[in-house]
């Protein structure tokens, strides 16, 4: 039997998904606590990696349990051990070869910016704007990102050169209100830092450093040398990982 689970988080406090040497990712945090309940050790595979200080409302994972229980009854174990920024949203019984990255057909990340720069309760998730930005540019710009292209220009250095950078942007939209720029991206899936990389060249685009045709010559650039902006990492949620 194979679970699928739905998890939301806080990650500010957390130096990622992934686990590391050296600092406390979300996945050792739930592979310790589903190691209580299963009394061995347990390993699980998420839909991607997200970096520290990312969020995440629909991160997707799996993995085997070793005793049954209803997955109501592993989702309710799991809620009372784990910390409160760390919530499972739901769990369900799936094929035996469903997997959480390989199956996964797109994902959404919205990115947040906001214009409440004195509210001491938002910047941990938003990324703060003390001028307005263009948002009719920002649109113009999107659609030089929307397609099928190669991201080299809007991906980190550290990925493993023989990874394709090819992905496709299924959409971008960006919803302006009185407080808030919210960006969301729904696509085939992500290269590491592209999310945050576009974010930041589109903001610079609203602060009209750039024009929305750089943003093309960025992209055919193929160059990681291209590109210089990155978003904040507290801004970024991944919202949604679908399946067929």
């Amino acid at each position: 039997m194979m679970l699928k689970v739905t998890v939301a988080y806080d990650g500010y406090n957390y130096a990622g998904w992934q686990k590391q040497d050296n600092a406390l990712g979300i996945q050792e945090v739930i592979e310790k606590c589903l190691t209580r309940i299963h009394k061995q050790p347990i390993e699980i595979v998420s839909s991607g990696r997200t970096d520290a200080k990312v969020h995440a409302k629909g991160q997707v994972f799996h993995f085997q349990p070793v005793v049954y229980m209803p997955p109501a009854n592993v989702q309710n174990a799991l809620n009372t051990l784990l910390p409160d920024d760390i919530r499972i949203i739901k769990v369900e019984e799936v094929d035996d070869d469903f997997h959480a990255r390989f199956s996964a057909k797109s994902k959404r990340y919205d990115f947040i910016c906001t214009y409440d720069c004195d509210n001491p309760f938002i910047y941990r998730y938003a990324q703060k704007l003390f001028s307005r930005l263009d948002v009719e540019k920002m649109k113009e710009a999107c659609q030089y990102l929307v397609g099928e292209h190669d991201f080299t220009s809007f991906c980190s250095s550290k990925i493993d050169p023989r990874k394709p950078r090819v992905k496709n942007v299924f959409r971008i939209d960006i919803i302006e209100s009185e407080k808030e720029v919210r960006f969301i991206f729904e696509g085939n899936g992500f290269l590491r830092y592209q999310v945050r990389m576009m974010t930041g060249t589109l903001i610079a685009v609203g602060r009209n450093q750039i024009t929305p045709y750089d943003v093309k010559k960025m992209l055919d650039a193929k160059d990681k040398n291209a590109c210089r902006y990155n978003a904040q990492p507290h801004g970024l949620y991944l919202m949604e990982v679908k399946y067929d």
